[in-house]
């Protein structure tokens, strides 16, 4: 009877043993295949964060990137690359040729080859807008040295070539404004040395030439000197609360002998106004405002400097005349540099051609816009915004109690 009874507790024992086992190997396999679970999961994270950064700085790139495989299609293209060839769907699959339309580009990379892997090229974009793009292509070979695709990169050279551009016309307007006054200063000095200075009445009369040339050649110094020193940042504006309405009766003042000489009226209704700004620089403005309404207004008209606060923080001050106006195409060209609506009747009033330029440029770098509005026949009226002065502070008054 023993060894029955000993056989079956063993028996027990063995099948407890197992099925406790069973039960461990389970759990055990349970957390094994979590914790693999997790760890894939984890990779996969960490795999698609690295695909999102990636495709977060390829499409963040000002520059536009293609890769193309060894049959021309492309196989990867950025954010750029379908802007600056405004395309509006992916281009992945279709070939260089079908999404840009230029043969430029495909002659470029037809032309890559072992002995000339790398090329580049400056090409227009057609189409109304000036758009300018520097291509460099570069073919991608594997250590077998066969040819596995092409990478090309543009840049965007629009800018840089509109800068060049305005650089040559800046150059060709400053010699051609120079050119003349001198030409004549020289040419009424030769006559004189010839022989006209011994006639009063001529000499007389061309040194007068002379003087008004020179003048002409020193204002277009100064202004030159101006947009430079604006342009480059060179000025610091000394930045205040500046009064709008008396700095424009001060300039009224100065400017009525000269409005006088044309009969022109000059009125000043500008509200009781305070910008933040540098008052030499707005007293510039005004007086370029003034005295090109002055030149170019009707002979015996009217000047009216207006002001009001606007809802964005800014005050915005005109000047209107009511001469001939300005028509449409050439309001926002007014501002530009040299840039003359009546050439002839500008060099005669004087005028170097980059006064509005001077007001632009103080007014952007105040952080407020210049703009015109005028209609044929019904005068002209200049706007410009600078940024509000802050209220002033009240004063208290403290006053002391006589001692009882």
């Amino acid at each position: 009877m023993f060894w029955p009874l000993t056989t079956c507790l063993l028996l027990a024992a063995l099948v407890a043993v197992h099925l406790l086992w069973r039960r461990r190997l389970r759990r055990l396999r349970a957390e094994t295949e979590a914790a693999l679970a997790r760890e894939r999961a984890h990779d996969n994270g960490l795999r698609a964060q690295a695909v999102a950064q990636q495709a977060a700085v390829f499409n963040s790139m000002v520059e536009g990137v293609v890769l193309l495989d060894l049959a021309g299609a492309i196989q990867l293209a950025n954010r750029r690359f379908h802007q600056l060839f405004g395309l509006p769907d992916e281009a992945a699959g279709r070939t260089l040729m079908t999404a840009t339309r230029m043969h430029e580009l495909a002659e470029l990379v037809a032309g890559l080859n072992a002995r000339q892997p790398a090329a580049s090229r400056e090409l227009r974009l057609p189409g109304l807008e000036e758009r300018w793009l520097e291509v460099n292509a570069a073919a991608v070979f594997d250590a077998a040295q066969n040819r596995r695709g092409t990478v090309l990169v543009f840049h965007d050279l629009t800018r840089l070539k509109r800068l060049e551009r305005n650089r040559e016309e800046f150059v060709a307007n400053v010699s051609h404004e120079l050119r003349t006054p001198l030409s004549l200063i020289k040419g009424y000095t030769e006559t004189l040395l010839d022989g006209a200075k011994d006639d009063p009445g001529i000499a007389l009369k061309f040194l007068q030439t002379i003087d008004r040339n020179a003048e002409r050649l020193k204002l277009l110094i100064e202004d030159l000197l101006t947009i430079s020193e604006l342009e480059s940042g060179r000025i610091r504006l000394q930045l205040q609360s500046v009064p709008l309405r008396p700095l424009a009766a001060k300039l009224c003042e100065d400017f009525r002998p000269r409005a006088g000489a044309r009969g022109t009226r000059l009125v000043n209704e500008l509200p009781d106004l305070s910008a933040r700004a540098d008052p030499n620089r707005v007293q510039q403005v005004l007086s370029n405002l003034v005295d090109n309404a002055i030149k170019y207004g009707r002979a015996e008209g009217t000047v009216v400097l207006r002001g009001r606060r606007a809802d964005s923080g800014l005050v915005e001050i005109s000047v209107a005349d009511d001469g001939p106006g300005i028509p449409e195409e050439a309001r926002e060209r007014v501002f530009e540099r040299f840039y003359r609506l009546d050439k002839a009747r500008s060099r005669e009033q004087g005028g170097t051609g980059l006064g509005l330029s001077i007001v632009k440029h103080i007014v952007q770098s105040h952080g407020g816009r210049v703009w015109v509005e005028s209609e044929p026949g019904r005068g002209s009226c200049f706007h410009f915004s600078l940024p509000a002065a802050p209220p002033a502070a009240p004063v208290l008054n403290h006053q002391t109690n006589p001692a009882p």
